[in-house]
C-alpha cells in the first residue's frame, strides 16, 4: 500500500461547475465570427486551455496571432463578466465536506486549474478550508493532458508525485495526473474519465476514507 499526503483537485467541473459560463462565452465569440460551435464541440474543450480550445474552435481556419490574441481576451471578459455572478452557493455537493475531511486529515490541498481566472473564482467561491497552494494556467507553459501543472504544484507543496491524489473531471485532466505518476481520481462517466484509478459520478457522496480505501493506499500527513 502506498502513502497519501495531497490532493490536488482541478476546480472546473470538481470543486464548481463554470462550464457552462465558458460555453456561453465562445458561443458568444463563435457567433460574432461566423464560426459554427455547438454543444458537442464544446465537449472537446473540458479540461483544455484557452488557446488550445481556441484552436479547436476554428477548426483549423487560419487567423493571425494578434486576432487569436484578441479573440482570447474578448472571451475572456465575456466570461468574467458571467463569472462576477458567483458565490459560495456555485460550490458543488460535497466539495467543501470533502475538502474540509482532508484538511483535519493534515493532508495537503491544492487547486491546480488550466485556467488563468482560478484566482478570481476561489476568490468569489470563498472556500473556508485553508489551501496550501493554487497552480493555475499562468503558472507553466503547458496545459493538460500535459502533466506540468500537477509537477508544479507537487513541487510547491514539496511531495513526490507518487503521494498526490488528482481529482479531474476531463479526459485530459486524467492523463495529465496519469502522465504525473499520481493517483487519479475521475469524476464523471466512464467514457470520459474511465482511465483513472477509481471513478466516481461527483463528490456528492465522496468520503475520504472510502477513497484512500478503494486506491488501496494510507494517508500520511506531512
Amino acid at each position: 500500500m502506498g502513502t497519501i499526503q495531497a490532493f490536488l483537485f482541478d476546480l472546473d467541473g470538481v470543486i464548481t461547475d463554470t462550464s457552462e459560463f465558458h460555453f456561453l462565452a465562445w458561443q458568444r465569440l463563435a457567433r460574432e465570427e461566423n464560426l459554427p460551435f455547438s454543444r458537442q464541440d464544446n465537449e472537446a474543450l473540458r479540461g483544455v486551455g484557452r488557446r488550445e480550445s481556441l484552436n479547436l474552435i476554428l477548426k483549423g481556419k487560419k487567423i493571425s496571432e494578434a486576432t487569436a490574441v484578441a479573440w482570447m481576451e474578448r472571451k475572456n471578459n465575456y466570461y468574467i463578466e458571467l463569472v462576477k455572478t458567483m458565490s459560495a452557493r456555485n460550490l458543488l455537493p460535497g466539495a467543501a465536506e470533502l475538502l474540509a475531511e482532508i484538511h483535519l486529515a493534515g493532508l495537503k490541498i491544492a487547486i491546480v486549474s488550466s485556467s488563468k481566472n482560478t484566482p478570481l473564482v476561489l476568490e468569489l467561491l470563498g472556500l473556508r478550508v485553508p489551501l496550501d497552494t493554487v497552480v493555475d494556467g499562468s503558472t507553466v507553459a503547458r496545459s493538460k493532458p500535459a502533466p506540468d501543472l500537477f509537477l508544479k504544484a507537487a513541487e510547491l507543496l514539496g511531495i513526490l508525485a507518487a503521494r498526490c491524489v488528482v481529482v479531474e473531471d476531463a479526459a485530459a485532466g486524467i492523463e495529465a495526473g496519469r502522465a504525473a505518476g499520481m493517483y487519479t481520481l475521475g469524476l464523471g462517466p466512464v467514457e470520459r474519465v474511465g482511465q483513472a484509478d477509481l471513478v466516481l459520478p461527483d463528490l456528492s457522496a465522496a468520503k475520504l476514507d472510502d477513497i484512500l480505501k478503494r486506491l488501496a493506499v494510507n494517508p500520511s500527513p506531512s
